[in-house]
């Protein structure tokens, strides 16, 4: 059994959730409830360049929250360790259920929704469905992370060719 700690509490680590270019995701328990627990890793990558992550998940959560996009609650934050803990929102991303062909009706429109906040305040997110889950009828954006508006990277022009061009409804 693996642990990991967040400002000297310790979780009991579950899962894997899964790896980003900013760090890994974990599925963890106190004993009481289930959070997310992200530890940000200093890996290169090819195609994006970090300053400061901590520092840049912490603006961007703010951001995104004040712009009321659906994410998931910043619970913690250990400094010390690179680690957030974040609430958990259950279920698949909307890549495993659109390649269920299980995407319920309203997913586009909810994306849409996305943007129609987002664009205004010149920003994106990363459009990659695995950032995504489907949960009470919302779809929730489950990262962090948004860069300034460049249509080159907006959903039209970037993400939709990761939701498979199309529709599932």
């Amino acid at each position: 059994m693996e642990y990991i700690t967040v400002n000297e509490k310790t979780y009991t680590v579950e899962a894997l959730l899964g790896r980003g270019k900013g760090g890994y995701s974990y599925l963890v328990t106190d004993g009481a409830a289930e959070y997310v627990c992200k530890q940000i890793h200093h890996e290169p990558c090819d195609y994006y360049t970090f300053g400061d992550k901590l520092a840049s998940e912490l603006r961007d959560y703010e951001r995104l929250r004040e712009l009321g996009l659906p994410l998931p609650r910043l619970l913690d934050v250990d400094r010390e360790g690179e680690r957030l803990l974040k609430e958990y929102i259950p279920g698949p991303t909307a890549e495993r259920l659109w390649d269920a062909g299980a995407l319920p009706p309203g997913w586009e429109a909810r994306l849409e929704e996305m943007c129609a906040l987002l664009y205004p305040a010149g920003l994106n997110i990363d459009w990659y469905p695995t950032n995504f889950i489907w949960w009470r009828e919302r779809l929730w954006y489950i990262d962090y992370e948004c860069n300034p508006y460049d249509p080159q990277w907006d959903l039209e022009h970037w993400g939709r060719q990761y939701w498979h061009s199309g529709t599932n409804e």
